[in-house]
């Protein structure tokens, strides 16, 4: 007789609700926080995940050297959401549309934070497409949120590329990238580390949701 058991373990993945950060009103930060506000991160990882996933809140995963968890930084709170939506000049309802590329996590967890953000006046519609239409569009920069989850490792580096998909602009976020690249001082380098994720955090540019957890089947043994 053979048993078998699951192994669940950590991810490096990095999954978020990405924002056309050269759009307007997607260029606000307040309309950022907003959003991030909005989304219930441990309802969306309960629901869509079965549970296996942490929140996280910048583009981070726990597994990466140097982490801080950042999710508290904008916690549930749809009351707020709306608040940043109106400071912002947003006229409700706000309509946008929602890529999903062909994955579980995307197809199940969009309607999940579409019902999120119309509880604050933003109102989505829902495009399922799949890699090819993905990475001739979303990844091209043609989208105005799209939910995707980052695999590659430490890829925090394409918040200071302007020409990457999403249009952020930030010299001073570039400045900080730039720094610590050419730090060779280990404390000096876990600080600006730390500043990193809390820029990125405070930004608001996307709205960073879960890190992912794997599950492995292996024979006992």
């Amino acid at each position: 007789e053979r048993l078998y058991e699951g192994v669940v373990g950590a991810s490096g993945g990095k999954g978020r609700m990405a924002l056309d950060n050269g759009e307007k009103p997607l260029d606000e930060v307040r309309v950022g926080g907003a959003i991030s506000h909005a989304i219930d991160r441990e309802t969306f990882i309960r629901e869509v995940l079965d549970g296996r996933g942490k929140a996280i809140g910048s583009h981070f995963s726990p597994t990466d050297a140097g982490y801080v968890h950042l999710a508290g930084m904008y916690p549930y709170d749809p009351a707020r959401a709306r608040v940043l939506l109106k400071e912002a000049g947003v006229t409700l309802p706000l309509k946008m549309t929602l890529t999903l590329p062909p994955t579980p996590y995307a197809r199940a967890g969009g309607p999940v934070v579409a019902a999120d953000l119309a509880k604050v006046g933003i109102e989505l519609q829902l495009e399922q497409v799949e890699w090819p239409q993905w990475l001739a569009g979303a990844f091209k920069g043609q989208f105005d949120m799209t939910l995707i989850n980052h695999v590659e490792p430490l890829d925090y580096q394409i918040f200071a590329d302007p020409a990457y998909n999403f249009g952020y602009v930030s010299p001073a976020f570039r400045t900080l990238v730039e720094r610590h690249a050419a730090s060779v001082n280990a404390r000096g380098r876990h600080f600006l580390f730390v500043d990193i994720q809390r820029y990125m955090a405070t930004g608001a540019a996307h709205d960073w949701v879960f890190a992912p957890q794997l599950i492995t089947v292996r024979r006992q043994g």
